[in-house]
């Protein structure tokens, strides 16, 4: 197993690995094997004045398991009394790295009752923080540049842990290309590994991780990347040389009359596509295609919609990248929406990118996200992750508007919500809830709690058979600290003319609802089913718009 001697913590008596262990070594790695109903605890302690890092950097558990019923739980202490670190279950986005507090650590691995094995490597080591690697991990802020492992092109030193948060332009993506790189080699990158996480933090969104001798390439789906490289204590090689570039696959440009789509080809070329499988809502205007590809056109053309909210309008159109004439197709389904939002005083340009109309990437202005998401129960514990979502007719559906904010003091207010057969909410729509009233008798709203707004509703079908539904909600953002805003008026009736201010307006559609019936349907005829979920943002400067009810 590699050539490390001591990766295995047998029983001798029963040839089996041992379920839990005290360590006090300064530098361990090993491998643990479990079956079903373990509860085992490793303690890590020495009398050093060191801190430990533990790195998980392979885990196996059941893939059906829950983190209710399957985990490991990290304490940053000597017993599983001490504070939590953290947890790993089978659903953890990232290679888990822990960082004790001071020289003791606990972890406590559990599975549950399902018949097979569990497989999990881990090593640690005590270090001293103080000490830190010259040339390791940092900020990279330029539109491109370059970095290397410490020591290159020289053999990296043991137990090395780096971190590097690049961050380019706005509206832009991140390339990274390794000109060089040569890590120890394992099947699981399990000794010596370089991982990347699309996003600013190393707690979920890896993309990849990769080890050996290999020419790897990334691409972040925004500005803001995060790469890290994690070294044991044996068999160092030269490491890296790696080249970012920051990337602008598409841009938006709007004027008083006219909206200027503009595409790389690269980009294109990443998804499989070119210039002829691009449309926009009305096929017939085609782009001219040079180094670039652009579509420019009137507001007021090519299939462009317009919304009048307020004091500002809003038109929209969608550049569609699909393969035609063809039975199948294994290509992502790509849109591109555009919207130039006229304001009485500015223009806002709001562009994002779908695959398989599953949101990939956001480029708006302000620096809220909301999200809104179905759940199984009202406890708002766990997300519905299947799409479409299939439910029975009549059955009680949670819905929960999130918002992910570290300002304590704002509320979210669900405003309106309406159903429609159709992800645009053209020509058929149905009220479920209007200016924050009920209109449909099974709708019940929750109290605000912190960043979340949750109503529920029983599942109903549109008639003519339509086989969809979906949510769009208008969310309002409030200050909590103004007794007045809109958040804290509830049911309001329009001709009351209430004009209490609202920090933000969103935007959420989720969708689609459809019912078990028809995925029995579905089932037998093998058809490819798209889930549709959008949800864009919409600033409205404080000072500018008040709304009026």
């Amino acid at each position: 197993f590699s050539s490390n001697s001591n990766l295995f913590i047998w029983d001798c008596r029963s040839g089996l690995p041992r379920c839990g262990a005290s360590f006090s070594d300064p530098n361990k790695a090993f491998k643990i094997d479990l079956n079903s109903n373990a509860n085992c605890v490793w303690h890590i302690q020495r009398s050093d004045n060191q801190t430990i890092r533990l790195v998980f950097s392979y885990f196996k558990f059941n893939p059906s398991s829950s983190c209710e019923t399957e985990s490991i739980k990290v304490y940053d202490g000597p017993s599983a009394n001490s504070p939590l670190l953290g947890q790993v279950c089978s659903n953890t986005d990232a290679v888990p790295v822990f960082q004790s507090s001071s020289n003791s650590l606990t972890f406590l691995v559990t599975t549950n009752s399902v018949a097979l094995t569990r497989n999990f490597f881990v090593f640690y080591y005590f270090f001293s923080p103080e000490t830190a690697i010259e040339n390791c991990g940092g900020s990279l802020t330029g539109p491109n540049g370059i970095f290397t492992s410490p020591n290159y092109p020289a053999a990296y030193p043991e137990f090395t842990y780096c971190v590097w948060h690049i961050q380019t332009t706005e509206n832009s993506k991140i390339s990274l290309e390794f000109q060089d790189f040569f890590l120890e080699l394992d099947q699981n990158c399990q000794f010596d590994f370089l991982a990347v996480y699309d996003g600013p933090t190393t707690n979920t969104g890896l993309i990849g991780k990769v080890c050996g001798v290999s020419r790897p390439t990334f691409e972040s789906s925004s500005n803001v990347m995060t790469v890290v490289l994690s070294t044991d204590y044996a068999n160092s090689y030269r490491g890296f040389s790696a080249r970012y570039t920051s990337v602008l696959p598409t841009s938006l440009t709007c004027s008083s009359d006219r909206m200027t789509i503009v595409l790389s080809k690269a980009y294109l070329d990443s998804l499989g596509y070119n210039e002829t499988h691009l449309q926009l809502n009305d096929p017939s205007c085609r782009p001219v295609t040079a180094d670039q590809v652009i579509f420019s056109f009137p507001l007021s053309s090519c299939g462009t919609t317009k919304e009048e909210e307020d004091q500002s309008i809003t038109y929209t159109n969608i550049v569609t990248l699909s393969e035609s004439g063809n039975i199948i197709t294994r290509k992502k389904i790509v849109q591109i929406v555009a919207k130039c939002i006229m304001e009485k005083n500015s223009t806002l340009e709001v562009i994002y990118v779908t695959e398989n109309n599953v949101i990939q990437n956001t480029t708006s202005v302000g620096s809220y996200n909301v999200s809104m998401s179905f759940y199984d129960s009202d406890s708002f514990s766990s997300p519905v992750l299947e799409s479409p979502y299939y439910v029975d007719l009549n059955q009680t559906l949670f819905a929960q508007v999130s918002l992910y904010s570290t300002d304590p003091s704002l509320l979210v207010f669900i405003d309106t919500c309406t159903a429609s057969p159709q992800s645009d909410f053209g020509s058929i729509t149905y009220d479920l809830i209007r200016s924050g009233c009920n209109k449909d008798d099974t709708v019940v709203t929750y109290p605000p709690l912190e960043h979340y707004g949750r109503f529920r509703f029983n599942a109903f079908r549109f008639l003519r058979r339509a086989p969809s539904v979906y949510l769009e909600c208008d969310v309002l953002i409030c200050d909590s600290n103004n007794v007045n805003s809109r958040c804290t008026k509830g049911c309001v009736s329009r001709h009351k003319r209430d004009t209490s201010s609202y920090t933000w307006k969103t935007k959420a559609v989720v969708g689609p609802i459809r019912l078990k019936r028809d995925r029995r349907a579905a089932d037998h005829l093998a058809l490819p089913l798209f889930t549709a979920v959008q949800i864009y943002l919409s600033r409205y400067d404080y000072q500018k718009i008040q709304n009026s009810y």
